[in-house]
């Protein structure tokens, strides 16, 4: 099998990762090798270097020129300069893996998608949840879901305050639910405040789907505490996902049809803790609710590890440019609603749309 020659296009936060996992998947034996990275910042630009024992650029335009036969890169520069960075590298007949969110527009997302066509190139967006062991155990129960509920919150940070809340973190939620609901938005209402940063820091939205679904989406990113978690109903069941701890928790809702919501709290919260010795177990507990298995496995590397296999086999990929670009339509949409919201209510806000 032919070696894929890669390259990692930033070396902030996401691109020192995105720069582990190629040598982790190489040290293993996988058919890759991390080549060069690019960072425009020279301290980064050697701290990686010197980390990863792999050349560094501080352009696009020097990686070529170096000729090191790459045929894969990953997009790991702030989002406004996504569009740039990877028409460059598409142009050039080099596949992408560009973090999320896809791009700054939607014209962005658009130029790219058809370029990367144009190119014949493998376009995938970082949407690395969808690689998260619960989200793919959670999907093989699907079953018409009528009801999510998201949260995803952090402790304040200035990593990637160059987009909003919703763009930062809520589009993780989206993505995931836009492709377990498979049906068009009808009606989004949107409340978000910008905090600690000039962008929206903390946003709640309820989004209406033309199949009658509902999704409740809560994010922030000025919390006290770490929480991503994603709860939906479908008939007769209820199922809860912890993507940090990769834990999908099965409840039965028809066998716990006779407890008051007080009594389903209390067995949900103690059957997503570790058993006390001689605590004994809700009456109720082994038939109404499970704990599904899942593999573990990092979201990031699977991610990784999907894009290789699309790049080699030149199939579509798992999240390709069309479910990057929904995904961020939705995003912006929520901008926009939270900006009307504040117009509405004469508060003030920033979307950072």
């Amino acid at each position: 099998m032919d070696t894929t020659n890669v390259a990692v296009i930033g070396a902030g936060a996401f691109g020192r990762n995105h720069l582990r996992v190629y040598r982790e998947l190489e040290a293993s034996g996988a058919p890759v090798a991390l080549k060069a990275v690019v960072d425009l910042k020279p301290e980064v630009r050697a701290q990686a270097a010197t980390t990863y024992n792999v050349p560094a650029f501080d352009s696009i335009e020097a990686l070529l020129a170096a000729n090191l036969g790459i045929a894969a890169a990953s997009v790991c520069v702030p989002t406004v300069h996504h569009a740039v960075a990877a028409e460059h590298l598409l142009a050039s007949g080099i596949d992408c893996l560009i973090e999320k969110p896809f791009a700054a527009t939607i014209a962005e997302a658009d130029s790219l998608i058809a370029l990367a066509e144009a190119q014949g190139r493998i376009l995938q967006i970082g949407h690395l949840e969808r690689f998260n062991p619960a989200v793919a155990a959670a999907r093989a129960l699907l079953n018409r879901p009528m009801f999510f509920e998201a949260h995803r919150l952090s402790v304040f940070t200035p990593r990637s305050l160059d987009v909003d809340v919703v763009l930062d973190l809520m589009i993780h939620d989206l993505d995931i639910v836009l492709s377990l609901v498979d049906s068009e938005v009808e009606e989004i209402r949107a409340v978000g405040l910008a905090v600690l940063s000039r962008t929206t820091d903390i946003a709640n939205v309820r989004v209406a789907f033309t199949n009658g679904s509902i999704a409740n989406f809560t994010a922030s990113r000025v919390s006290t505490e770490r929480v991503r978690k994603l709860r939906f109903f479908q008939p007769h069941q209820y199922l809860s996902l912890d993507f940090a701890r990769q834990d999908l928790l099965l409840i039965d809702v028809t066998a716990t049809a006779g407890l008051s919501d007080g009594e389903l709290a209390a067995l949900i919260e103690r059957q997503s803790k570790p058993e006390a010795p001689g605590e004994p177990k809700h009456p109720s507990a082994g038939l109404s609710l499970s704990k599904v298995p899942v593999a573990a496995g990092e979201p990031l590397r699977l991610e990784v590890e999907a894009f290789l296999e699309a790049v080699r086999t030149r199939r579509k990929p798992v999240v390709d440019g069309y479910a990057g670009r929904r995904a961020l339509a939705l995003a912006l949409d929520i901008n926009t609603a939270i900006a009307e919201h504040a117009k509405r209510v004469g508060g003030t806000t920033s979307s950072g749309s």
